[in-house]
């Protein structure tokens, strides 16, 4: 969740009027959150990261037309939503390549393609998991118009109102979304956390509490 400056209103102020070390001191503030936000919603690095880069740059552009009606924060995150958006539709529309088909490499040598072997124990396998990856994972199974409004009212901790306001949709299809994407969640984080651990047990570890608690 983001942690808002308490001068940030003086920052954009001073960024309007041309100040870089104030709309850098921004960027600083907010790059990780909306570099996960792009990974989650396009679940590629690469696209994720010309997306953070693309979001701060029209924010730097279009900085005079924010007027503070909502948080800066609020007004970031509907820029990378739709330049996330963009570099999805840009991928989706691209080729795709068959999962069998065989690498060159810059030698012209021929290399068959890995692919992840998912049989692996599954308690070995998210015990090296953070909380945040579990999530970020499981939040791949939602669908992608609920999955946003899921990550604006849990992970960025917006209110239903900002959230409304960013993705411009009504309240209720908001709450709506919002509740059919964290119901489809929950069947996600199931796979991780199965029903037979009880819920506050001391024997769990603490991230699988929190998500429990928090998600389940």
């Amino acid at each position: 969740m983001p942690t808002h400056l308490e001068n940030e209103g003086t920052l954009v102020a001073e960024a309007q009027v041309g100040n870089a070390d104030a709309f850098t001191t921004l960027v600083n503030q907010y790059d990780r959150n909306i570099y996960r936000l792009t990974l989650n919603i396009t679940g590629n690095p690469a696209d994720a990261e010309d997306a953070l880069q693309e979001t701060f740059f029209k924010a730097y552009m279009k900085l005079k037309e924010f007027q503070g009606h909502s948080r800066f924060y609020s007004w970031l995150v509907r820029i990378a939503i739709n330049e996330a958006l963009m570099k999805l539709r840009e991928r989706q529309a691209n080729r795709t390549v068959p999962l069998d088909a065989p690498i060159q490499t810059e030698e012209n040598d021929l290399l068959s393609r890995e692919i992840e072997d998912r049989a692996e124990d599954p308690e070995k396998h998210y015990a090296r998991k953070e909380l945040r990856e579990i999530l970020e994972e499981a939040l791949q199974g939602v669908k992608s118009t609920n999955r946003i409004v899921v990550m604006l009212r849990g992970l960025e901790d917006l209110s239903t109102e900002e959230t409304a306001s960013v993705l411009n949709i009504s309240i209720l299809a908001t709450r709506s979304r919002f509740l059919r994407g964290r119901l489809r969640l929950r069947e996600q984080l199931n796979k991780y956390f199965p029903s037979k651990a009880k819920l506050g047990s001391r024997s769990q570890r603490p991230a699988t509490r929190y998500c429990q608690e928090f998600w389940l």
